[in-house]
């Protein structure tokens, strides 16, 4: 029987392959932002939640305040800008 129990540590190239993503996903968001896509905007931000730039072995309990913060704030800015979208242009 196989253990499915990850290692303590996560993969070096995996945090940095996490990183890059998330940064290009943050500049392709404030592109879109910028040429006035803030639907594109929104969705790029969510994309760029899901890899995660920090350590992703750490539970959220475990996490430095500080990203957590930078977490929440991500998020409120992505919704945000969701909301702006959909009063502006939405149904």
């Amino acid at each position: 029987m196989r253990s499915t129990h990850q290692s303590a540590s996560a993969n070096p190239l995996s945090n940095k392959v996490n990183r890059i993503l998330y940064g290009a996903f943050v500049l392709l968001s404030l592109y879109f932002g910028l040429t006035g896509s803030y639907e594109d905007s929104a969705v790029n931000l969510g994309i760029a939640l899901i890899v995660d730039p920090f350590d992703q072995t750490v539970r959220w309990d475990n996490r430095p305040r500080w990203q957590r913060g930078w977490l929440i704030v991500h998020l409120l800015i992505m919704v945000g800008i969701g909301v702006v979208y959909w009063r502006t242009f939405g149904a």
